[in-house]
């Protein structure tokens, strides 16, 4: 399979700088801004040790996502697969080698910093099976066969993310995978056969899980099953919530937060925090900012001319997505404590690098809407 790769005169960087949909570069700004506010909060008032390092950390993801958003979208359409590839063999380095932190083997050393590559994963993931459907014929797309090497591409780095172990990321890098393939044109019933299959591997799954794993979901189930142990996070994520009111406790007045009640409050319960001082009315308006970020990548997406550019966009709004919601529903006792954060507003470093180079992949679909892709063309 080869690709027709057509463009009219290349477009210089000075116009390809005036194509960035700034309007997204901004509520971007937006929520990391909110983060350093919040992450100062979370220090009792003090830049370090998170506020200052979250900022530093986004000005340099900001570049990194800038540098990507104006390479060539044919660049990232020819490397897709080696991307994958080199992400993949990174997940297998942290089976190997990796570095341990937090009770988990998720991270690799570079030297420079430490990687975690499941973070990345999530974007190689959609290049690779944007790339792929964009070589196929919508009749192609529909034949089950042509679903195997999918399947094959999300069940490889799934399971080994589920052995570090990371629950939480093996399940946003399924149902990511699983946007792209059903926007791909996969029929509805091959879509219902896969969730049978999920749902009829769910007591297989209960017998590899780890201890602390059964603990989160038995929690889940039952919240006072232990409330001064697997309980714990929860229960005081939910008197946070409450005690914000309508306009919540103020800033740096959060006391559920700042007497050290609220666990991990510089990450995953990050927006417990930030409701117990600012309210419903803030959390709305956050709420707000999030939802005003994937309308404008939802946007990007339908005005695509190519398959691969549609996918990716869709792929990457879908993590995002994803990221936000099961946060929320996270905090909020609606769903199981699985370590998602909260993007560009929890602390993390590699959480944030990979969600800012996703946006660099939408915005250079946005500023190369123009370059025209050929289709594909099989055995010629």
């Amino acid at each position: 399979m080869r690709f027709s790769l057509q463009a009219h005169a290349t477009p210089t960087i000075w116009h390809k700088i005036g194509h960035v949909r700034w309007s997204l570069v901004a509520l971007l700004c937006l929520l990391a801004a909110i983060g350093s506010v919040m992450l100062y909060s979370a220090a009792d008032g003090a830049l370090a040790p998170w506020a200052g390092r979250h900022a530093l950390r986004f000005a340099v993801a900001l570049g990194l996502m800038l540098l990507v958003a104006l390479t060539d979208i044919r660049f990232w359409l020819r490397n897709a697969y080696a991307l994958y590839l080199g992400v993949l063999l990174l997940l297998a380095v942290v089976e190997v080698s990796g570095t341990i932190g937090m009770g988990a083997q998720r991270w690799v050393d570079l030297g420079v910093i430490n990687v975690q590559p499941s973070e990345l994963m999530k974007l190689a993931l959609v290049l690779a099976l944007a790339r792929y459907y964009h070589g196929l014929n919508p009749e192609q797309v529909r034949r089950p066969v042509m679903v195997l090497l999918p399947l094959v591409m999300v069940g490889v780095p799934t399971l080994l993310i589920l052995k570090q172990p990371d629950l939480g990321t093996a399940v946003m890098l399924l149902a990511g995978g699983g946007a792209v393939i059903f926007a791909a044109g996969l029929s509805l019933w091959i879509v219902g056969l896969g969730m049978a299959a999920v749902m009829g591997a769910l007591p297989v799954a209960w017998q590899f899980l780890h201890d602390y794993q059964r603990a989160r979901l038995l929690t889940f189930l039952d919240p006072d099953r232990d409330p001064l142990g697997a309980g714990y996070h929860i229960t005081q994520s939910k008197i946070a919530l409450g005690s914000g009111g309508l306009f919540g406790k103020g800033y740096l007045h959060g006391t559920q937060s700042h007497l050290n009640f609220l666990p991990e409050k510089h990450t995953d319960f990050i927006f417990t925090m930030f409701a117990e001082e600012f309210g419903l009315v803030g959390t709305l308006t956050l709420l707000a900012v999030f939802a005003a970020v994937v309308g404008s990548c939802v946007a990007i997406a339908l005005r695509a001319r190519n398959q691969f550019s549609r996918l990716l966009a869709i792929g990457v709004t879908t993590t995002f997505f994803l990221y936000v919601f099961i946060n929320l529903a996270m905090v909020m006792g609606l769903i199981p404590v699985v370590g998602v954060p909260l993007p560009l507003v929890s602390y993390g470093g590699t959480a944030m690098l990979g969600v800012m180079l996703g946006f660099g992949l939408v915005l250079s679909v946005h500023v190369h809407r123009d370059v025209q892709i050929g289709r594909h063309s099989w055995g010629d």
